[in-house]
């Protein structure tokens, strides 16, 4: 049996596939970055399992993640997400879901793409960490600090250091893979 990171539920296959396949590979594309955003503040107060388990009906909901889409969104729109079971039904974080759209358009149209502003940050190369239990893992950090206080300033919502720290874990600007899991570099 293959080593995984400490903190991945064994028991639920999504999650499996989600850390096996998704979690820590960078990503490029501004629709997964928004996605992937979205998501993350989706999940403030609640567990990750919650939002993975809900995912397709997020994609669904919110139009495969089109920002430009999402941008346009009207009252009637946010309503009808809000009778939406197969979300979480929080007017803030619905509302911030359109907020960001907008936001993100913003940053795309000063750098070219949100896949440009966010990878900056990093001087385009990942950062390999080496933590080994589940103890040693930071919930935030300088970085996500300093992008956290960026992208509020330009407008962004659901956007705290911790939430912007786990967007960084799963979007691969920050590779968080266990020491001991088997998709550490150094176990490859």
């Amino acid at each position: 049996m293959k080593t995984r990171c400490p903190w991945l539920k064994l028991t639920n296959p999504k999650y499996v596939k989600y850390h096996d396949y998704e979690w820590g590979r960078p990503i490029r594309s501004d629709r997964k970055h928004f996605e992937y955003l979205t998501l993350e503040g989706a999940q403030a107060g609640l567990s990750w399992e919650t939002i993975l388990n809900k995912r397709e009906n997020y994609r669904i909901a919110f139009d495969q993640f089109q920002f430009e889409k999402i941008a346009k969104y009207n009252n009637r729109k946010v309503e009808s997400l809000l009778k939406n079971p197969g979300i979480v039904r929080n007017r803030l974080k619905v509302e911030s879901t359109i907020t960001n759209a907008k936001a993100f358009i913003r940053v795309r149209k000063e750098f070219g793409s949100f896949n440009k502003f966010i990878w900056r940050y990093v001087d385009n190369s990942p950062i390999q960490n080496n933590y080994k239990l589940l103890k040693d893992y930071p919930s935030k950090t300088e970085l996500s600090d300093t992008i956290s206080k960026d992208l509020k300033a330009r407008g962004f919502k659901f956007v705290g250091s911790t939430i912007v720290y786990s967007y960084l874990q799963a979007a691969g600007l920050v590779n968080d893979h266990s020491r001991k899991c088997f998709l550490h570099p150094a176990n490859n």
